[in-house]
């Protein structure tokens, strides 16, 4: 498959915007019940979407298999994943999280392979590991530090999510070249939202949401740019790229996000991150080799 510049900025820009949701979840959370604020940012993100595709007068979603994709994509990449990132901070520590959810790439190249019947060569699984070891250069502090403790149930919730967001993107991928991608991804999330907001009504008070300046800016940022736009965004690259190579560049979130903390929190940005993105960065690049 052909992958045109416009396709790989496109997908990059993706990735940018989901770093960017780690900041904007840090901001909003003192603020709300964690389940309360996933379900939120879904719908508001997924109404936006819908009201979207009205305005250009997207076709619906037709068929039942077309429904069933949609309902995988929005349990998988909206419920599970958002459940799975929002509680994993409880329980294990960050560097470690890190790690295992970035072993969604990997995951998702093997239900490609089964579902989608993508294939990789040689050097693309290479560039795989590659690009997974660079996040494990670049979190080992956090995983040795003991700063926290990593337990079962933390590290069940971030295996759920990521388990969760890569049959969410075997199944964006295939229904990516049938829907508008207005359509789709708006009610992708409205149907994942939906789980999200029976659960908080079950376990937290979902009226307990104080309503400042800094939750409103959160939860908008989050909901139009790091999930609507980064939504839409996706599935637009999917439709012309493998499921398996767009993926590789989740292996950016992470410095990315590392980049926005420095800029916005004065993290420091440390040799070994800077040192675990070259790593990860020639993972990508054998991934996109091309094939011989």
């Amino acid at each position: 498959m052909t992958i045109r510049n416009n396709d790989t900025l496109a997908v990059i820009a993706v990735m940018g915007l989901w770093a960017a949701c780690y900041p904007l979840i840090t901001i909003g959370l003192p603020y709300a019940p964690h389940l309360t604020f996933a379900a939120m940012r879904a719908a508001l993100a997924g109404g936006v979407l819908l009201l979207v595709a009205a305005l250009i007068r997207a076709p619906l979603p037709r068929g039942g298999k077309t429904w069933a994709w949609l309902c995988v994509a929005g349990f998988g990449a909206t419920t599970l994943g958002y459940l799975g990132m929002f509680h994993a901070a409880e329980f294990v520590a960050p560097g470690f999280a890190t790690v295992i959810a970035n072993a969604q790439p990997l995951i998702a190249s093997v239900l490609a392979f089964v579902v989608l019947h993508e294939r990789l060569g040689p050097r693309a699984h290479i560039g795989l590991v590659i690009g997974f070891a660079g996040i494990v250069v670049v979190a080992a502090p956090g995983i040795f530090s003991g700063s926290s403790i990593s337990t079962a149930k933390g590290v069940a919730y971030v295996l759920l999510a990521a388990t969760g967001v890569s049959i969410g993107n075997v199944a964006i991928k295939r229904i990516a070249v049938t829907v508008a991608p207005s359509s789709a991804m708006g009610w992708q999330l409205i149907i994942g939202a939906v789980p999200l907001a029976f659960l908080a009504a079950l376990t937290e008070d979902p009226l307990a949401v104080t309503w400042t300046p800094q939750f409103t800016a959160s939860l908008v940022g989050l909901s139009l740019f790091g999930t609507a736009l980064a939504f839409w965004l996706w599935q637009r690259v999917l439709t012309r790229m493998d499921l398996s190579r767009a993926n590789a560049f989740s292996f950016l979130v992470p410095f990315m996000g590392i980049t926005f903390g420095a800029l916005f929190f004065k993290e420091a940005i440390t040799l070994q991150a800077v040192a675990g993105a070259i790593i990860s960065i020639v993972g990508i690049s054998l991934v996109f080799a091309p094939r011989r």
